[in-house]
């Protein structure tokens, strides 16, 4: 029996390569169980980026359409603005020319009575 523990040297060197050879692959990585959910998984996350991509682009269109509405609506404002006071300018000169004849119409019957009267 003896015999069976007296090993050589080149036993002794195969079993500390095996023993070397044994703590390495602890380390060494083993191949990679993929998840059948992965490619679900990355299409639900292109889509649900392309659900975010859509709702902000419209976000910003609703922005821009917004700017646009207000811009149109302060133009009209404007525009509203300059005709009423082109309205009142008329209203005020139409007075003014209807006072100024009726001063001239009251001249004219002035002088229609003085004329009468002489």
């Amino acid at each position: 029996m003896k015999a069976a523990h007296d090993a050589g040297f080149a036993d002794r060197l195969r079993a500390s390569a095996e023993a070397r050879d044994a703590a390495l692959a602890k380390f060494q990585p083993r191949p990679a169980v993929t998840d059948p959910a992965f490619v679900g998984r990355s299409d639900r996350r292109a889509a649900e980026l392309a659900q975010v991509r859509a709702a902000r682009a419209e976000a910003k269109a609703a922005k821009k359409q917004a700017a646009a509405d207000a811009e149109a609506a302060a133009v009209l404002a404007q525009e509203e603005a300059a005709a009423a006071a082109l309205d009142a300018k008329r209203g005020e000169r139409k007075a003014r020319k209807a006072l100024t004849q009726a001063e001239a119409k009251a001249k004219r019957d002035a002088r229609y009575a003085a004329r009468k009267a002489r």
